[in-house]
């Protein structure tokens, strides 16, 4: 039963979508309008592989819609042929034409380019506007929110409702928090202990603190003509051409590292803030210095972090335990794989954490090679890509990937180990924080757990699972 014209107030955000590949980005951008109390309409029956409900897809156009949202990719159209729109997209453009031209909707239709598609897919689209989202869904969204505003678009409601509802319970997961006694793991590496003290070292310029940075025998972060460290030295020796030369430094300040960790307050140079910018630059060094030494490979990600990989000529399969678990039994995971003609590889980027623990904070990507080694020059390509292969892994399986990584990075020891100074060295072990809880969930296993959105993409990735990609327990 629907309303009468007369008693409704066009206050819906009309979401339109083609085809399954374009589901996942269709779930997040209605999740993220809800969350903030918008109300949304979208076709929830299209992500489950059901029938279009044409009568209430009419209603909810003419009547509620104050925005109508396309998204915008090459799916929208016939075997992604220009200009040949698919007969559902179609029906749903003219619906929102007509409405708009009628009704006198000022910018009624808005398309959402999320895959860099050129902006003529459709005759008249070059003439609508359009907000990338293929570089950057946050980015996108926040140009979207910045024209709603603009026009004085505001939500009704209250922050998230029945999508959100129906996202968690279908699209999640089907089994709800449970009494269990569970182990988990979170993304903080722990750093157990570090020197008493660092030095903050300053050059005359930044040539010199330059050399002195890109060969010292220990890890030192640098920021312009200073370099941190935890060597107490009165002069650097460092091999340039051959040969071994000193470099004196105009400047040198002790810093205890627990004054970083309590944040006292430092009066004159360097401060409170420069103390902790050089300690982060530091342990970011330090953790790149890891990673060098064991001939790992980097990627350079779009916010200029290096996430770091293994080459597909090393550790085919590594063995690895999980701490505190009542059964010692032991798994193994390869940390790479064949993609179609090319290679994945699990990669880790991180950042320093200092309170409320020492630690490096860690995060998983993918990243893909040619040959095992030479990135992908295409990085829209790796987007996409890197995409396609994490929907299909879920909690256990990237955890599984970590700690193999991490284990990896032991070569062959029970620690990850560097030198910090000529006295000291660091010993990390390969794990992180862990905590225990009574509570837990039923993580979905199988096939089937990919989502209930995928049953369309006929599993188009599983060609790309190397069979020993599975752990053995």
């Amino acid at each position: 039963m629907f309303l009468l014209p007369s008693t409704i107030t066009r206050n819906v955000i009309f979401i339109s979508h083609a085809t399954p590949e374009d589901n996942d980005f269709t779930i997040w951008l209605a999740s993220r309008l809800q969350a903030e109390g918008f109300e949304v309409w979208i076709d929830k029956q299209a992500l489950v592989g059901g029938e279009k409900f044409w009568q209430e897809i009419d209603q909810v156009i003419r009547h509620k819609a104050v925005k109508f949202l396309l998204v915008y990719s090459e799916n929208i159209c016939y075997q992604k042929q220009r200009g040949i729109l698919k007969n559902g997209v179609a029906k749903e453009i003219s619906m929102a034409e007509g409405i708009a031209t009628t009704n006198g909707l000022k910018d009624f239709m808005i398309l959402l380019n999320v895959d860099g598609s050129e902006y003529n897919l459709f005759i008249g689209a070059d003439t609508l506007n359009q907000v990338p989202f293929y570089e950057n869904w946050a980015g996108g969204y926040s140009q979207l929110r910045k024209k709603f505003k603009k026009e004085g678009l505001e939500p009704t409601g209250s922050p998230v409702g029945d999508f959100s509802k129906w996202y968690e319970d279908e699209y999640v997961i089907h089994h709800g928090i449970e009494n269990l006694h569970e182990i988990y793991y979170d993304c903080w590496w722990p750093i157990p202990e570090l020197p008493e003290s660092f030095f903050v070292y300053i050059f005359p310029n930044n040539v010199v603190a330059s050399q002195v940075h890109q060969r010292s025998k220990y890890p030192t972060g640098k920021a312009s003509n200073i370099l941190a460290s935890f060597y107490d030295t009165s002069e650097f020796e460092v091999e340039i051409d051959g040969q071994l030369e000193r470099i004196p430094f105009t400047a040198k300040h002790e810093i205890k590292v627990s004054d970083v960790i309590a944040r006292t307050v430092r009066l004159g140079f360097p401060g409170t803030r420069d103390v902790e910018n050089y300690f982060r630059s530091l342990l970011q060094r330090t953790f790149h210095l890891i990673m060098k030494e064991r001939h790992l490979h980097w990627y350079e990600m779009a916010n200029m972090k290096q996430a770091y990989f293994f080459s597909a000529k090393s550790h085919p399969k590594i063995k690895f335990e999980y701490p505190h678990r009542a059964t010692k039994a032991g798994k193994s995971k390869v940390i790479f794989g064949k993609h179609l003609s090319s290679f994945w590889h699990y990669a880790l980027s991180a950042k320093p954490i200092i309170t409320p623990q020492l630690a490096f904070g860690l995060k998983s990507h993918i990243v893909f090679t040619t040959d095992g080694v030479k990135l992908w020059d295409d990085k829209a390509k790796m987007h996409t890509a890197r995409r396609r292969k994490g929907r299909l892994m879920f909690n256990e399986e990237w955890r599984d990937l970590l700690f193999a990584f991490l284990h990896a990075l032991c070569q062959g020891g029970t620690t990850v180990n560097i030198m910090l100074n000529p006295t000291f060295e660091l010993a990390l072990k390969p794990w992180t924080n862990t905590y225990h809880s009574d509570f837990g969930y039923i993580e979905p296993k199988g096939q089937d757990r990919h989502d209930i959105l995928a049953a369309e993409y006929e599993y188009q990735d599983r060609e790309d699972i190397d069979p020993d990609e599975v752990a053995n327990v």
